[in-house]
């Protein structure tokens, strides 16, 4: 596992958080947009993942969590691609969780590509569980969405995986 450190996002991760976004996904947010969420949107938590050890501290992985009312939303996580599989996307996980539990949120969901079976295996090791699909949601391909959920603060309800 790389020894990361999980910390809030600062105006000057920006730049690092927008291009491993660019190497990351096939859609990337708009250029302002994460500048908006630190700035403009109180329901906004956004972490990066510092690699520890090097002599100059590397960005290698970012997360936002939208909160809204009792529910918390994930709405992207990425890892660098040279820094995957370390234990990375693990870390911001578990920190957008415990997020949404000390919230008092009662379930997180997210949209995960039905094709990204790695991502899948994740969530699904964190307890998530497929409880719908949003067809051709993706813009790039029109790939399927599966919607995924967990319960949290409250009496397990157990989703059927619908995969």
């Amino acid at each position: 596992m790389m020894p990361v450190r999980i910390r809030p996002m600062r105006d000057q991760d920006v730049a690092a958080v927008q291009a491993i976004d660019r190497l990351a996904f096939a859609v990337p947010w708009p250029e302002n947009a994460y500048a908006h969420e630190l700035h403009h949107s109180p329901h906004s938590r956004l972490w990066v993942a510092e690699a520890e050890g090097a002599a100059e501290r590397q960005i290698v992985g970012f997360a936002v969590l939208w909160l809204i009312v009792d529910e918390a939303h994930i709405a992207t996580i990425a890892v660098h691609p040279a820094h995957r599989g370390q234990g990375v996307g693990k870390r911001l996980l578990e920190t957008m969780i415990a997020a949404a539990a000390d919230a008092g949120s009662r379930l997180i969901t997210l949209e995960v590509r039905a094709g990204n079976h790695v991502a899948q295996g994740l969530y699904r090791a964190y307890g998530f569980r497929v409880g719908g699909r949003r067809p051709h949601y993706y813009n790039d391909n029109r790939e399927d969405a599966l919607i995924m959920t967990r319960y949290l603060n409250a009496p397990r309800k157990e989703l059927p995986d619908e995969a």
